[in-house]
């Protein structure tokens, strides 16, 4: 489990860098309505890492297990936010698929970790 937990830190960081990256880069475009959006997938994006290096420092193993429950939740919103970013015309589809397959590469980490872990309990 250390392996994973190694590497989920470091690619929800490189995956949060990404995401303020991109929303830097789209944004440009000053689109008031699509203002709201760039700062949910910000939120999102960039709090799936926030909440795996929280777990790091969890209470119990209950409270490591929330963190990262909260972790995957934010990487199944910002995969919609991705979704949303694509249809609307924002992202191209190269760049849609390269963000949606790290996400779900982080939603699948964070599923066996929370596995590993309520079943060592």
């Amino acid at each position: 489990m250390i392996g994973r937990e190694n590497a989920i830190h470091q690619k929800s960081k490189t995956f949060a860098i990404r995401i303020v990256k991109m929303v830097t880069h789209v944004q440009k475009h000053r689109d008031y309505v699509a203002y709201p959006i760039f700062q949910q997938i910000l939120k999102s994006g960039t709090s799936i890492g926030a909440n795996i290096r929280e777990s790091q420092y969890a209470e119990s193993t209950d409270d490591f297990v929330h963190k990262l429950k909260i972790a995957l939740k934010e990487a199944n919103e910002t995969e919609f936010w991705l979704d949303i970013l694509f249809e609307g015309e924002y992202i191209t589809s190269e760049q849609h698929e390269s963000m949606v397959i790290d996400c779900t590469e982080l939603i699948k980490l964070l599923i066996a970790i929370i596995n590993k872990t309520n079943n060592n309990k």
